[in-house]
């Protein structure tokens, strides 16, 4: 279920992890704070020009991001109609511009790798009863399932054009919110049944 490491080593893997995940926080906390579309054009560029230097095998991965598209264009409409079509521009590139960064991070990173950089950094939080590996754990988790979620978009979408000969669009939005909230349920369930609660003793 947890998929998306990409086997075949690229320039990506030999880049070390915090590094990678230093780079893509710091893209999510500067987006907020230039204003127009171009930086979020930029970075997604620069995002599809990475998938391509990595190879067949990275572009193929953005097939599944397609359906994606749809789930975009109706957060694009809902925000266009409220606050003007130039920030429903700016919100969608950038959603979209940081899907395509973390799945590059994710296909290139092993789980130990994100875990052992995450972690360093959480340490202080021990000090409130917290365990930084477990936290570390969850982090990597979410990173994780960023693929998982999109293939079951695709599903979806493909099984309501079976039915119906259309794509599911916004049709299909509420039972794909539906079942992420219950696998992330199924995942804290896990976790707490194999003692990676987020306290410190599992509490």
């Amino acid at each position: 279920m947890i998929a998306g490491y990409l086997a075949r080593e690229t320039f990506l893997h030999k880049l070390p992890a915090g590094r990678k995940l230093l780079a893509l926080a710091a893209i999510g906390l500067i987006f907020p704070f230039v204003p127009g579309w171009w930086l979020p054009a930029v970075v997604l560029l620069a995002a599809l020009t990475l998938y391509a230097l990595c190879g067949t095998e990275a572009l193929n991965r953005l097939k599944v991001m397609r359906t994606l598209v749809l789930f975009l264009a109706f957060i694009g409409v809902i925000q266009g109609l409220g606050q003007g079509w130039a920030e429903a521009l700016n919100v969608v590139l950038r959603m979209l511009a940081m899907v395509l960064l973390a799945d590059l991070v994710t296909f290139s990173t092993t789980m130990r790798e994100m875990m052992g950089a995450i972690e360093p950094l959480l340490k202080p939080f021990a000090r409130f009863g917290l365990n930084p590996q477990r936290i570390a754990l969850a982090v990597a988790l979410v990173m994780r399932f960023i693929p998982y979620l999109l293939a079951n978009w695709r599903e979806r979408d493909e099984a309501h054009r079976a039915r119906t000969g259309r794509g599911g669009g916004w049709r299909i939005i509420a039972p794909f919110i539906v079942e992420t909230l219950r696998l992330a349920d199924r995942v804290a369930e896990t976790l707490e049944a194999r003692g990676a609660g987020m306290g410190r003793n599992g509490n």
